[in-house]
């Protein structure tokens, strides 16, 4: 059966124009709701698991072959970063570009691997089990799918991942992992104009700590701290008691995880009369391209030359649900679609890669034993 690009975009709009922002649980859920029926018609067994703490529900679907056995895990994320309405049309086509929220990052990628899916149970060429995981809360770092994705992990074989193509449509081999931290300064309320002398400023001293911070950055060693945003104090008039910074940390092994996760959370005032508190901690670990990924790769570049395109691979920094599986099962990440400008309000993807990176999807999972 032949399907084009036009006949994924018709499907994947409803997903993009179901605007999903991570904290939005009913938005969320509204997107969870078209998967789930888009799956069922095509025959899946899908299971809705309860969100908790103030987070969206997951999906767990289930192909109708392949018995019990050790199988494919595909991951998927619905979540999305900006808030509805901030891009303007949820989905907008300008030639071979299609904007929205999610479009690339991963609604996109998820719709190639159920298209891919479709088209195996209507041919009847599906192979091993295959099971796909559907989260709602990878953008704020899987605290409530974690211990989903690696139970499911215990049950596979091998690991999809379709999250965005990097630098040209490569595939993702390794990551950097991922630290999300919480840093809260407390300092002395007073009033700035009778008694400014008395108080102490947290946002002053946040500010200290925060040329700290980002001073811990070290290209060479491959880390980098930032503090992606602050808040603090009550009014214009009143000495700030207290700020808030969260920090995002990228690093390239594990040593250098331990390292600075105990640099962060050993921030001491660098002040008087003030008390700072750290919370948070490692939120994806970081991976590299073991033996099993790599021979995984190779198969997978042996289908794109079949399909008709070069497969290259990269190790990349933004985080991904694969990272908590790849120390310990073959995993390919990056495979969804190609385009630019993820977390942006210029997020895109490219047209003419969907076919080409669907059938890939589609030939990993007919081919995988």
């Amino acid at each position: 059966m032949t399907v084009t690009a036009e006949d994924i975009l018709t499907g994947l709009r409803p997903w993009v124009e179901a605007e999903s922002p991570t904290r939005e649980t009913q938005a969320v859920n509204r997107v969870m709701d078209l998967v789930a029926a888009d799956y069922r018609g095509i025959g899946f067994a899908v299971e809705r698991i309860p969100g908790r703490d103030g987070l969206a529900d997951h999906l767990r679907a289930t192909a109708p072959w392949g018995g019990e056995g050790p199988g494919i895990l595909v991951l998927c994320h619905v979540d999305t970063v900006h808030g509805v309405g901030a891009m303007g049309p949820a989905f907008r086509r300008e030639g071979d570009r299609v904007y929205g929220p999610g479009v690339l990052d991963m609604k996109g990628g998820g719709f190639l691997a159920f298209t891919a899916l479709r088209l195996m149970a209507e041919e009847g060429t599906g192979g091993l089990q295959v099971r796909v995981l559907i989260t709602g809360d990878e953008e704020v770092g899987s605290p409530t799918a974690r211990a989903l994705i690696e139970a499911e992990g215990e049950r596979a074989r091998f690991v999809l991942v379709p999250e965005p193509a990097r630098n040209g449509g490569r595939i993702v081999t390794g990551r950097r992992g991922v630290g999300r931290y919480g840093v809260t300064v407390h300092g002395r309320a007073a009033h700035s104009g009778i008694a400014h002398a008395e108080g102490r400023s947290a946002i002053a001293e946040m500010a200290r700590q925060v040329l700290k911070i980002e001073a811990m950055t070290d290209y060479d060693r491959g880390v980098t701290l930032n503090v992606g945003r602050i808040e603090g104090g009550t009014t214009d008039n009143t000495v700030p008691e207290w700020c808030r910074a969260r920090v995002d940390l990228r690093m390239d092994d594990a040593g250098l995880a331990a390292e600075f996760d105990a640099a962060l959370k050993a921030l001491a005032p660098l002040a008087d009369g003030f008390e700072i508190e750290v919370q948070g901690g490692i939120t994806r670990p970081p991976w590299r391209k073991t033996p099993a990924i790599q021979a995984l790769f190779a198969h997978a570049q042996g289908l794109a030359a079949e399909i008709g395109f070069d497969l290259k691979d990269i190790h990349t920094g933004g985080g991904s649900d694969g990272s908590f599986l790849a120390a310990r099962l073959p995993v390919l990440d990056g495979l969804g679609v190609d385009g630019a400008g993820a977390h942006t309000l210029e997020e895109h993807l490219y047209v003419s890669s969907l076919v080409p990176r669907m059938r890939l999807l589609k030939r990993l999972m007919e081919t995988l034993a």
